[in-house]
């Protein structure tokens, strides 16, 4: 009893200084006025106060999973009927961009093997882009795959995107027209209770339906689902306020802060930086397909790359709010990503890996 005790006290202790580390990186870039600044300060601190070993941070899941329902309701906003309409005629371009984009992938990922001599599976499922936990899952699957280098490509990827996107995004280079705020939403001061209840409700259950149904991401694309249906048949959702926004932010940034964990590699400087050359690679060839996107459909450049952005969903959807880019269209885009990446590249890649194997045995 005792032992539970103090490991309760110990969870407490842990999660009271990543709270109070992860407060002081919010403040501090909401100071300096860097971009999106509760989402990226506290990543920022909590990934420098886990590399002391004197106490480690802690970040509980369902704080995270709370701000990612937030965000799905957000992006379940911008589905109204003419968004279904125009995302629907956009579907061979968001196959067109997912497949160059994971070829671009499979590429970056054959030549850094090539150069670094670390096998090519390896490398390649730690490069493909949007679905952090389905990767990790496979790769536990797969003979022969370092699943720590896998996590560690995955999760130094996402944390470099995470920092540089929205200082691109926020640059001169992608100024352009933006999109009004959502039409089909009201301010929530002039809402009955059970209008909020409603979209509450829905969204909590959705986000729960959507983890027994085992969909990626699911306390992401569950609310956002819920909020896209009750909009689709009439409703009027309910503006997310500025507070509730940073909040969400906040339980989300703390979180991915405490994922990269160097110490668990061997030879830890080679694969940080070759990690951190395919991320900058990754970004590099995202603006490229970027460009595609302009000109196939004319969408402004923060809408074109944040569509195609090799990013969390999550984290592309706050940036494209805040940016007012086209958040229908850049949530279409990485929604059809990741459900590509969920269920065509796994048996995918099970086939170039058996043909890899068959042909490592003949030599």
């Amino acid at each position: 009893m005792r032992n539970i005790q103090f490991a309760t006290e110990n969870y407490i202790y842990r999660f009271l200084y990543t709270l109070v580390i992860a407060l002081a990186g919010g403040i501090l870039f909401s100071l300096i006025s860097l971009p999106i600044p509760w989402l990226l300060g506290p990543m920022a601190a909590v990934l420098i106060g886990s590399r002391f070993q004197k106490i480690k941070v802690f970040w509980p899941d369902y704080i995270r999973d709370t701000g990612l329902i937030v965000v799905g309701y957000l992006l379940g906003l911008s589905f109204s009927r003419e968004a279904v309409i125009q995302i629907s005629h956009k579907l061979p371009s968001m196959f067109l961009t997912t497949i160059l984009l994971i070829a671009f992938c499979g590429l970056t990922a054959f030549s850094i093997s090539k150069l670094t001599g670390i096998d090519y599976p390896t490398i390649l499922i730690g490069s493909i882009p949007g679905g952090l936990s389905q990767m990790i899952a496979f790769a536990e699957e797969m003979k022969g795959i370092n699943i720590t280098i896998v996590a560690f490509f995955q999760v130094s990827r996402l944390i470099l995107i995470i920092s540089i996107v929205p200082l691109l995004i926020f640059s001169p280079l992608f100024s352009g027209h933006t999109n009004p705020l959502f039409q089909n939403t009201i301010p929530p001061n002039s809402l009955a209770p059970s209008h909020v209840i409603i979209f509450a409700a829905v969204s909590i259950l959705c986000a729960f339906l959507g983890k027994k149904a085992k969909l990626p991401t699911p306390f992401l694309l569950g609310p956002m689902a819920g909020t896209a249906a009750l909009i689709l048949i009439g409703f009027k959702g309910i503006a997310v306020p500025g507070t509730l926004l940073n909040l969400s932010q906040f339980m989300i940034g703390a979180y991915v802060g405490l994922l990269l964990k160097p110490q668990m590699l061997e030879k830890k400087v080679q694969i940080t930086f070759i990690s951190i050359l395919s991320g900058l690679i990754l970004i590099a060839g995202s603006l490229g397909l970027s460009l595609l996107l302009i000109f196939l459909h004319d969408f402004s450049p923060a809408t074109s790359y944040l569509s195609v952005a090799p990013g969390g969903m999550d984290q592309m959807g706050i940036i494209a709010h805040e940016v007012r880019a086209d958040l229908s269209v850049v949530t279409g885009y990485q929604v059809f990503r990741i459900f590509f990446i969920y269920f065509i590249i796994p048996p995918l890649l099970r086939y170039i890996f058996r043909a890899f194997q068959k042909k490592k045995a003949r030599t």
